[in-house]
């Protein structure tokens, strides 16, 4: 059957199934998405069971939307909601989305906007056509989540040429013959970064993770046949933000991929925000990143977005289902149930089986799973982690001995999860006067990214959803945190006489704002620097963290030798990644147990450790495969 003639029978079939006094105006086929747009929207707005009926009938996920052509313009309908909503409400932004007909008002008052009993927003839906609904105004604004909003609204027809593309593309007939699963490692494999992983089916090749190594800056080995051409490849999925995982994702756009991009929304507004901080980065320190800024938004465009516990169709014979990770806002763990049956296996990306101040434990509870591909980046025998009360009390320690002698404390972080957390526990300490208080400066892109971990609250824990939306008891708007915006600000920061404490990204100490007080503060034994994140081999920072005493630094082209004298110390209860006992932990935890255990992402000997120690706890076939090795799953 050719893909119209099934696009026609699916038409029927929905018009069959919905009830009669619906008045369709059309349907349509947008990526995974079978969309049924209507003229009198506002009927069967909250009919939930009705697309939860359509998608158990055809298979396929439905979305109802009102009929684009009773939708007025997004400037008239933004003067109209502010004109009938008082100003109490507080309206923070109206977000439209094109695609949808939804309008999205975020507002400090919920319940002002709705009316009573929702009466107001059934008026505005009335009044303009749009699915008008409202969320909580995150506490803090984000631009990058403003920016990559506005950038898919203002390039609304190209992003639907690319949804038709892949409909179109999943609707392809299948191939006959025997049905076979493999897995090629392409990178991340007995190492950490540039993970990226090639799933293989007869009918159809995803690629999950398409990052960068931030120790050498190589790339996954996109030169085997297997990913030549790109648009052979299906889907690109990736599990987290994390630039070993996606920095060289816009690459795939430079060389001529078209296809989707699967990811949470954080990831999202994450990946890109990191992406183009690595463009900038590779400017200032004279390096040329694999790709341009006109790449990441191509990236924006093409993502098609995945909460967790959301399934859909990826490929004829994939469907994809995020699950939480643990790790970091967004991360997921990628579950693909392939075929009717024939296979199911989970990428986990990176994972913590604990829960943090910051998220729930990775999920561990599957429909069915046959093969688990892991990280064992502290999956060494002797990789055992402080709990994240003992790190909290360490930490507090440490900056009570650094700041009561006059000294300065450099931690540096990735801006995204670990910078979060530290923030937190120092927040904490320093509230109940556990350390002196004094400034905590905040340097590069964490602010930012601090801000988009507000505007996605359901992806945080209850305990600290419930904390930021508190105006006295937000922990990220305390007064001691200050943001650094200038050189000017950072250059008084570093000859200042006074203590401080400066979390400053990047988290390897590969570039970024934390060389600049790095070369300041070395050489004085009263500064203290801090790791609290994972040094991948052949980085500065792993360098630095093993002790040596002097360093040859390349700052903006420039050779500089620093004598090392500040005090150094690692502090692993912070990090997002599972220990060794969490790792053993989650597998023996598994619902269901799978046949079949891949070990990635980790050093060498950690990962042939992890193997083993599987293999004889839990009779577990286990697998630590080369870069290049492709292992068949059936």
């Amino acid at each position: 059957m050719n893909v119209d003639r099934l696009f026609d029978n699916l038409t029927q079939e929905v018009k069959r199934l919905v009830p009669r006094d619906m008045p369709i105006t059309s349907i349509k086929f947008e990526g995974p998405v079978v969309v049924i747009y209507t003229s009198d929207y506002d009927k069967y707005s909250a009919n939930d069971s009705l697309p939860r009926m359509l998608a158990q009938n055809i298979h396929r996920r439905v979305d109802i939307r009102p009929d684009p052509s009773g939708l007025e313009d997004s400037d008239v309908v933004e003067e109209k909601i502010c004109a009938m909503i008082p100003e109490e409400a507080e309206i923070f932004d109206i977000n439209f989305i094109e695609e949808t007909g939804e309008a999205i008002i975020e507002a400090v008052n919920m319940s002002v906007v709705m009316g009573k009993e929702g009466q107001r927003l059934s008026e505005l839906r009335k009044e303009t056509g749009w699915n008008v609904k409202v969320i909580r105004a995150p506490p803090i604004p984000s631009k990058t989540v403003s920016d990559v909003r506005g950038y898919i609204r203002a390039n609304h027809g190209e992003r639907q040429e690319m949804l038709t593309r892949v409909a179109r593309r999943l609707a392809r007939p299948k191939l006959p013959g025997e049905q076979w699963v493999r897995v090629t490692a392409m990178g991340g494999f007995r190492q950490v970064g540039r993970s990226a992983s090639l799933l293989t089916t007869r009918e159809s090749k995803i690629l999950i993770d398409c990052g960068l190594d931030p120790g050498s800056e190589n790339t996954p080995y996109f030169a085997i046949p297997e990913v030549q051409p790109l648009d052979d490849i299906d889907a690109v999925v990736i599990t987290h933000a994390h630039l070993d995982h996606c920095g060289t994702l816009p690459a795939l756009f430079k060389y001529g991929y078209k296809g989707p991009v699967y990811c949470t929304p954080p990831t999202r507004d994450l990946m890109a925000l990191l992406q183009l901080d690595n463009i900038k980065l590779g400017f200032g320190e004279n390096k040329r990143t694999p790709y341009e800024a006109q790449h990441v938004r191509q990236e924006i465009l093409h993502t098609i977005p995945l909460k967790y516990n959301e399934t859909t169709d990826i490929a004829p014979d994939v469907r994809l289902t995020f699950f939480n990770a643990g790790h970091i806002l967004g991360s997921a763990i990628a579950h693909f149930h392939i075929g009717d049956g024939v296979h199911n296996v989970a990428f986990s990306g990176d994972t913590k089986y604990e829960k943090t101040w910051l998220f729930n434990a990775a999920a561990n509870k599957f429909p069915r799973l046959e093969t688990l591909v892991i990280e064992s980046t502290y999956g060494g025998h002797n990789d055992m982690q402080p709990s994240r009360a003992e790190a909290s009390e360490q930490l507090g320690a440490i900056l009570q001995q650094a700041t009561q002698h006059g000294g300065k404390v450099l931690i540096p972080v990735f801006a995204v999860g670990r910078s979060q957390e530290v923030m937190l526990v120092i927040e904490e300490l320093m509230r109940n006067k556990q350390i002196p208080e004094c400034p905590v400066y905040l340097d590069g892109m964490i602010w930012e990214a601090t801000a988009i971990h507000t505007a996605y609250p359901e992806y945080l824990n209850s305990q600290l959803r419930t904390q930021i939306f508190q105006q006295n008891e937000n922990p990220f708007l305390s007064h001691v945190f200050k943001r650094v915006e200038t050189a000017s600000m950072r250059e008084e920061i570093c000859h200042s006489p006074d203590p401080c404490i400066v979390l400053a990204t990047s988290g390897m100490m590969s570039g970024g704002p934390v060389m600049e007080y790095f070369r300041e503060w070395a050489d004085d034994e009263r500064n203290w620097l801090l790791f609290v994140g994972y040094q991948s081999e052949g980085s500065i920072g792993r360098t630095i963290q093993r002790g040596r005493t002097e360093i040859t630094l390349n700052l903006r082209g420039n050779p500089i030798n620093l004598n090392i004298r500040m005090q150094r110390q690692t502090l692993d209860g912070f990090s997002g990644h599972s220990d060794r006992r969490q790792l053993m932990k989650y597998i023996g935890s598994l619902e269901p147990r799978p046949d079949k255990i891949i070990i990635g992402h980790g050093e060498d000997r950690k990962c042939t450790d992890l193997a083993s120690s599987i293999y004889k706890k839990y009779g577990i076939e286990t697998k630590a495969p080369l870069n290049l090795e492709t292992i068949r799953l059936r």
